[in-house]
């Protein structure tokens, strides 16, 4: 492979040399290069794998749009894959790979796949693995013969398994204006914000800033653009209100004028700085947003238009000129627009040989002639690319005379060699992140591309992002939209002044040539043109459709390069304008977003860790921490050598016998306050709360609108207009939804307010029967006799110095308090009630034996209200006001849930002495050979120390009448059967008299 490097020119630093690897062969670049630049400047033309057909592609594009060179970079065993070779930036010691190959990049062995033809057209997949209908495949039989050879053929890069030992960071920031993007009229946004005093954050995905001006070659006042572009943001970068974000990108942008972006810190570093995060998570809250995210170059689609070799004009005048790079000797262009000519002649000036320029118009401007001209250029005009050459790198292409108005080719095909074609077929503003921010994209029919919608949030757009494409127009529009979004005047500064070559940025209608071969779309996922129209053939008309029919666009594309001219292929077979056919709506994220930067700081979690006030007491002191719900909490405070069973069982046996202290800090807890807020809470409520006196709770129970059951709690009345409520751990954000939606939607009229306060409390629960002993004994301010604090009754004190408010209710059957106070001083409340219970035998237990001691007592939980079972199935039908409606009251007497067979809430007694499994089975008769005819099933179980028996509750059909009975349980995934009693659910105390005492 012979250097493509030029003598001169580009940004990068010629002085400092950088060794990588590229599928194990060593490589050098320099300071400045990328990926695709080095490898092209080496003279590699092969860069990847196609998805279906395996064939050969080369470099498409010079940045974020590229489709083909995709590679896995590796950081020891650590592999990131499908990251464009475009967008890495090389280190010393860089270790990149080409993906979807084998046994090589050069001979892999799945380009058989080319043969396949139209057996493997759009749509295969669906068609061919339906299943003969005879022989010994049949059916879904053939499919999963095939699953495992599918499945190791899908995707492009293979993920790792290997732990990611980076560090992530997480930011957020707040600004008076974000300007997506850099390039002219970024920058002039930027620093127009700026010099009005707003706050300004400026985000880029390139590492350095300056967009087109790094590499258009034209001039700004009277300066190489690049120059003028580096000025600029040295005048930035010298303000205290601006900050800059190179090689971030804005990938989101979400209600409230919220944008997502990741800024990739060290993965152009060999060894990050010390505390440097390899990659950090923004969420930027913007009062206006300037988007100035500039264009696409599209392809044009015509046979061949694959072949290594064939890329956008913009990336080879990109590559010769902000690299230093030549994408080949002998270049040909072809273009149906004025953009490419600029290009032709920024190649002749880097020192390649410009064969032909070949156009689809027949009628070329003058200026465009000269600029041919200059780029000693044969001008081809009304001419089309029908085909091209070449195995794994372009050797030649095919011409031919085209019609413009009606897509005719006619004349002899002519040969023309040439080892790179850069082809044009217009520019698609980057509206991506409006599309996201709300409504749709509006057709240009000048432009022939998508243009912005209309604002539905406050940004403002600039540059070529509007579709004006020259410079010029992005520099007044960019002072302008920076103006406007910091709510400053117009500049009476001269603008810039450009130097740029002349050019129409209206290209001509054509976005197809059709000539005989495969003529590419997507090129990442192998769709055609013909796939596109085989589409419309079999039914799928609408773009939503198409894209999943065909893959068009999917995957890290996302239509950046494939969009328009699909759209384009497809309404032409539809006989419809490209508006009318529309165009898929872009959504979040614009680039690929890695895991670790969303987790961020929370390395090595699937899902946030919610942590009560008193953790990290728990796990000083023995505790064995699980995840229940949304939090991490104590299962038990296991001994040396017990086994979690006999652990629980201490624990709850010990608390019966003396008291026992456990963290209730993730009860829900929401303030309902307002005039109305009795009211409210009588119309969430199944039972009435507006009677409810002050300094007393009351157990409440919810329905939905069904009439089926949601969540129960007590809630506290704290004043006249003021109470708090509480919910099951698991329901909390839910409850709250549900308050939310019947104020915001249904009762808006009402004036209450509800504000979630889970996290300002931390709870302890302290029950037995020397609970009281133990609060007297370190409760100041206030008695705690059961005259002062009758069952459901509410106190306020103090516990070593901290404000408390105490409520007399019990989950565990005993005498039992609940004493909430301030998050902060959670746990120094907690040790002091340890403190004082000390003499009593008091011991901290977890929620295995809270859930036993709940399940003695019949007391049910999200295992029983589980979105099926009524009031009446789980004998709450007493609280049920017959006073009053309430949300659910119209519905809950329907004819299936009043129902006799409905399963209704029991117990159970183990008869043969041996543990029980939730989920599993009740049936009348036991037949293990062929399990049938299921009664219900259990809901939670646990061995009772207070019965000495493993006992369980259940839902079972008629329960209450079966009470005495006996049936078996049957749990055949887990082999276990067995006799058992159908008893109350009421275990143990059933009149309550240990809890009121």
């Amino acid at each position: 492979m012979s250097s493509r490097r030029t003598e001169t020119g580009g940004r990068i630093d010629r002085l400092r040399t950088i060794r990588f690897t590229f599928d194990g062969a060593p490589y050098t670049g320099h300071a400045g290069d990328t990926l695709a630049s080095a490898l092209l400047a080496s003279g590699v033309t092969l860069f990847g794998r196609s998805f279906k057909y395996h064939r050969p592609r080369g470099l498409l594009a010079a940045g974020v749009e590229e489709p083909n060179a995709l590679v896995t970079v590796l950081r020891g065993d650590v592999r990131e894959p499908n990251v464009p070779a475009t967008m890495v930036e090389i280190y010393d010691g860089l270790v990149a790979v080409s993906q979807n190959r084998s046994p090589s990049l050069a001979w892999d062995i799945s380009a058989i796949n080319q043969l396949g033809g139209k057996i493997l057209s759009a749509g295969f997949y669906y068609k061919t693995f339906m299943g003969p209908v005879i022989g010994p495949l049949k059916g879904t039989r053939f499919w999963m013969f095939c699953e495992h050879f599918i499945r190791r053929a899908a995707g492009l890069g293979r993920a790792g398994v290997a732990p990611d030992t980076s560090r992530y960071e997480r930011m957020n920031a707040f600004c008076d204006v974000l300007v997506v993007g850099s390039g002219p009229a970024g920058l002039m946004a930027a620093k127009a914000a700026a010099d009005q005093g707003a706050r300004v954050i400026l985000a880029d995905l390139e590492a350095r800033f300056g967009g087109s001006a790094n590499w258009s070659g034209e001039t700004i006042d009277g300066a190489p653009a690049a120059e003028w572009a580096g000025r600029i943001v040295g005048q930035l970068e010298g303000n205290d209100n601006v900050r800059l974000l190179p090689r971030t990108t804005v990938w989101g942008y979400y209600d409230g004028n919220t944008l997502a972006a990741l800024e990739r810190v060290t993965d152009h570093k060999e060894v990050p700085a010390k505390g440097e995060p390899r990659q950090r998570y923004w969420a930027i809250r913007a009062r206006t947003v300037v988007l100035a995210t500039g264009s696409f170059e599209r392809p044009l689609v015509f046979p061949g238009n694959d072949r290594p070799g064939v890329m956008l004009a913009h990336a080879a005048e990109r590559y010769a000129n902000e690299y230093g790079v030549l994408p080949g000797a002998r270049i040909a262009v072809f273009t149906n627009n004025d953009s490419a000519y600029r290009s032709a002649v920024a190649l002749k000036k880097a020192g390649a040989a410009v064969v032909a320029i070949v156009d689809v118009r027949r009628d070329v401007s003058s200026e465009m002639s000269r600029l041919a001209s200059e780029a000693e250029a044969e001008l081809l005009a009304g001419h089309a690319v029908v085909a091209t050459e070449g195995g794994k790198a372009l050797t030649g292409l095919k011409v031919q005379r085209f019609d413009l108005t009606n897509g005719a080719l006619s004349g002899d095909e002519r040969s023309i060699h040439a080892d790179c074609l850069a082809m044009s077929g217009g520019w698609s503003p980057t509206i991506h992140l409006a599309s996201q921010a709300g409504a749709k994209a509006e057709w240009d029919p000048g432009r022939q591309a998508f243009l912005p919608p209309q604002p539905t949030q406050r940004w403002i757009g600039a540059g070529a992002f509007t579709g004006s494409f020259s410079t010029a127009e992005a520099i007044a529009e960019g002072r302008a939209a920076g103006l406007q979004a910091a709510g400053g005047s117009a500049s009476p500064a001269p603008l810039p002044v450009v130097e740029a070559a002349p050019g129409d940025p209206d290209p001509a209608p054509v976005f197809e040539i059709k000539a005989k071969g495969k003529s590419f779309v997507d090129f990442q996922h192998d769709v055609t043109a013909e796939d596109v129209r085989l589409a419309h053939r079999e039914g799928f008309v609408s773009v939503e459709h198409l894209k999943r029919y065909t893959t068009l666009g999917m995957a890290t594309d996302q239509g950046k390069s494939s969009n328009v001219p699909g759209l384009a292929i497809m309404a032409e077979a539809l006989g419809k304008p490209i508006p009318e056919v529309g165009t898929t709506r872009f959504r979040p994220p614009y680039t690929a977003v890695s895991i670790g930067s969303l987790a961020a700081e929370r390395f090595g979690d699937l899902k946030p860790e919610r942590l009560t006030p008193m953790h990290d007491w728990h796990i000083d002191n023995g505790a064995t921490m699980y995840s229940a719900g949304l939090w991490y909490r104590p299962m038990i405070y296991g001994l040396a050598g017990e086994t979690v069973e006999q652990a629980y069982v201490r624990e709850a046996r010990a608390t019966r016998e003396s008291a026992g202290i456990v963290d209730v800090s993730t009860l829900g807890k929401i303030a309902v306050q307002g005039p109305d807020a009795a009211e409210f809470l009588d119309r969430v409520y199944t039972n009435m709360f507006s009677t409810l006196a002050v300094g007393k709770a009351r157990y409440g129970l919810m329905l939905r609108e069904d009439g089926l059951a949601f969540d129960d709690g007590t809630t506290w009345r704290l004043g006249e207009q003021e109470f708090l409520m509480t919910t099951t751990t698991a329901n909390a954000g839910k409850v709250m939804q549900h308050l939310e939606y019947f104020l915001d939607v249904i009762w808006p009229e009402l004036k209450v307010t509800v504000t979630s306060v889970t996290d300002e409390w931390a709870g302890a629960a302290i029950g037995g029967p020397k609970a009281r002993a133990i609060l007297a004994a370190c409760v100041t301010g206030t008695a705690v006799d059961n005259a002062t604090l009758p069952f459901m009754g509410i106190v306020r004190g103090e516990i070593a110095g901290v404000p408390v408010m105490i409520c007399r209710l019990s989950f565990s059957g005993e005498m039992a308090f609940e004493v909430y106070s301030g998050a902060g001083y959670g746990t120094r409340v907690w040790e002091a009630l340890i403190e004082a219970g000390k003499p009593f035998g008091l011991v901290t237990y977890g929620l295995e034996a809270l859930g036993t001691m709940r399940i003695e007592k019949g007391h049910v939980t999200g295992a029983e209200i589980d979105g099926r079972t009524t009031a009446r199935d789980l004998h709450l039908d007493w609280m049920l006001s017959k006073k009053k409606p309430f949300i659910g009251s119209a519905m809950m007497d329907r004819e299936g849930l009043i129902s006799p067979e409905r399963l209704q809430l029991v117990g159970l007694i183990s008869l043969d002495n041996r543990p029980f499994n939730g989920g599993a089975h009740i049936v009348e008769e036991l037949d293990e050979e062929n399990p049938h005819d299921s009664i219900g099933h259990i809901t939670a179980c646990c061995y009772s120390p207070a019965l000495g028996k493993y006992i369980a509750l259940a839902l079972v059909k008629d329960g209450k009448a079966r009470h005495g009975t006996r049936a078996f349980v049957s749990d055949p995934l887990r082999s276990r059967s067995g006799p058992i009693e159908i008893v109350s659910n009421h275990f143990y105390d059933p009149d309550g008299s240990r809890m009121h005492g």
